[in-house]
Formats: C-alpha cells, sequence, structure tokens
C-alpha cells in the first residue's frame, strides 16, 4: 500500500504550466496576469451524500472537477490552477488511477494545472476541490446584475440528470442521461464568452427554481417563466409524473442560466449557434411591484402559474 507522499507522487504531482511553484512545497505561488481579478470557488463531494459507495472513480474524477469549473463559467472566468484534498479509506490504487484519470483529462482539456493539496485517511471517502480562475477587472457576472426587463436565458437541457438519479435503470437504455449524472461538461467557454452579454449568472447546480431564486434575491427582482419554453431531455416523454420536479427543482444539471438585456437576443443567439451549444429563453426578470423580490412565477401552457417547490439544501433535505 503506498504511502501518502507516493500517492501524491505517483498519481497527482504534474509540472504545472501557469504557477511559479506547483506541488512539492508548503504553498503554490500564482501570480495572475496583469488587469486580471481572481475567482475562486470550492466544492465537496461526500460519498453517500453526493455519490454512491463504489461509484466509478474515473467518472468522480471528472465529475469533482467539474463542478468548481462550472461555478468559474458562471463567473466568466477562465480556469486556470486547482487544489485537490481527498479523504481515503484505503490507499486503493486502482480507484486512485481512475480517479486521476477523469480529473486529469477534465483539467488538461481547459488548462487546468493542480497545484497543491492533502491527502488523509478516513471512514468516508471525501473529495474536496477549489479551484481558481482568472477574469478580466470589471467583467465578472454576478448574481446581483438582474434588472427589470432581462431575459432569462439557460444553455442545455434541464432535469436528465435529476431523472437519471430518480431512475437508475436507465442508465443502461439512456447512456446520455447517466452521462449528465456522473459526468456533466462544465460550459466553460460559454461562461468566458457571455462577458459583455449577460448581466447576472449561475450555474444550476441545485435546480432552476432554487438557483433562479438565489439572482432575485440578491438582483432584488421577480421573474416569470414560462415552463413550455424550459428545454428538457426527450426522455420525460415516458416519464411524465416526474417531469416537472426533475425541470424545475433536480440538481446536478451544472447548465449556466444567465440574464440579458433584450437587444442582445440576437448575439447570443448566434453564439448559440457558434459554440453549437442550445440557448433558449425562458422567461423575464420582472421589477419588483411585478412580482415582488425574489419571488419566481412559473407559468403553464394556459398562463396559470404552477406549484413548485425550491431546489435542494444539504440542510432541509433529508
Amino acid at each position: 500500500m503506498p504511502s501518502e507522499f507516493e500517492i501524491i507522487k505517483r498519481f497527482f504531482d504534474r509540472p504545472a504550466r501557469h504557477a511559479l511553484v506547483g506541488i512539492g512545497d508548503d504553498c503554490a505561488l500564482l501570480r495572475p496576469d496583469a488587469g486580471l481579478e481572481l475567482a475562486v470557488t470550492t466544492d465537496t463531494l461526500i460519498e453517500g451524500r453526493h455519490f454512491l459507495p463504489g461509484a466509478d472513480a474515473e467518472a468522480l474524477g471528472h465529475k469533482a472537477l467539474a463542478v468548481n469549473l462550472s461555478d468559474l463559467a458562471a463567473m466568466g472566468a477562465a480556469p486556470r490552477w486547482a487544489t485537490l484534498a481527498l479523504a481515503l479509506p484505503a490507499a486503493d490504487e486502482r480507484w486512485l488511477a481512475g480517479f486521476a484519470r477523469g480529473f486529469f483529462a477534465l483539467a488538461e482539456r481547459h488548462g487546468v494545472d493542480l497545484v497543491g493539496g492533502d491527502t488523509t485517511r478516513s471512514p468516508l471517502l471525501t473529495i474536496n476541490i477549489t479551484a481558481l480562475g482568472e477574469v478580466p477587472a470589471g467583467v465578472a457576472m454576478y448574481r446581483a446584475g438582474a434588472r427589470p426587463g432581462d431575459d432569462i436565458w439557460v444553455s442545455g437541457e434541464l432535469g436528465g440528470a435529476a431523472l437519471a438519479l430518480k431512475q437508475p435503470g436507465l442508465a443502461a437504455q439512456l447512456p446520455e442521461l447517466a452521462a449528465r449524472l456522473h459526468r456533466p461538461e462544465p460550459r466553460v467557454e460559454l461562461g468566458e464568452r457571455l462577458r459583455g452579454l449577460a448581466r447576472a449568472a449561475i450555474d444550476l447546480s441545485d435546480g432552476l427554481a432554487g438557483d433562479l431564486g438565489h439572482i432575485l434575491e440578491r438582483s432584488q427582482v421577480g421573474a416569470v417563466v414560462e415552463y413550455a419554453a424550459i428545454p428538457r431531455p426527450a426522455a420525460f416523454e415516458r416519464f411524465r409524473e416526474l417531469e416537472r420536479d426533475c425541470v424545475l427543482s433536480g440538481g446536478d444539471d451544472y447548465e449556466l442560466l444567465f440574464t440579458a438585456a433584450q437587444p442582445q437576443r440576437r448575439d447570443i443567439e448566434a453564439l448559440s449557434r457558434e459554440l453549437k451549444i442550445p440557448l433558449s429563453r425562458i422567461g423575464a426578470i420582472q421589477p419588483n411591484a411585478a412580482a415582488g423580490a425574489g419571488k419566481l412565477v412559473v407559468l403553464d401552457a394556459a398562463g396559470k402559474p404552477i406549484a413548485h417547490r425550491g431546489g435542494f439544501d444539504h440542510f432541509a433535505s433529508g
């Protein structure tokens, strides 16, 4: 069984391309380029809470980094560096090799250096990643930037990951749904290209209703969303009874939701075609008087409000 330092050297110590000092010292040394601001995010994945025991190690390596890159994308930041802390029940070399493959395949695709972290022994497998990115000064997208009259847009399709979680037997029949859950694709390039187009943005990790609610609260506005306009996988034709909750309140989509002024519609549609990423306009931001600050109204095809729950909450959900 390899030691802690052998684990780091064999599986995670790789040359850093964008750091002055990476793995091997007490701290990494980073130097952002002139005129850029640092964006920093961190996420923790815990066995039994975020993934099942025995989950594929390579997929976990991918997802653990992807959820952080998705946060950076929501701010319009280009990913640059990451740190990784692993709490492991055992130094399983096969598991470590698979996890490293998944992690570094995504890291290399987006130019991310692993510059530090920690390993320790624990009865419960826990993965913590901190990711850092760069964004030009003054153009980062905030949750507080939405304005009345803005369009509300989402990338991709919503609800597929939640459906895969609720119906695990679908994985063999519809592997694209399992991929949405286990190997989400962070919208890194889209986030960078939305600088100057979007006013507010957030990544959809905890469900459309809950995450859009964060924008509404921070921006002190309301919103009206048309349910029929929300893009969703065709698989819901077989699971109508699960559709609404998965689409409105399911988590793990890691798509981007953003608001933009109406004159930006043509540019956003052109960007969608260029990047080959579906971008759908699903509603509009409302002034406080119309919907109440932080209030989300979802309308059905007949214009009637649809009841919905909020997004996922680690402490409110069992």
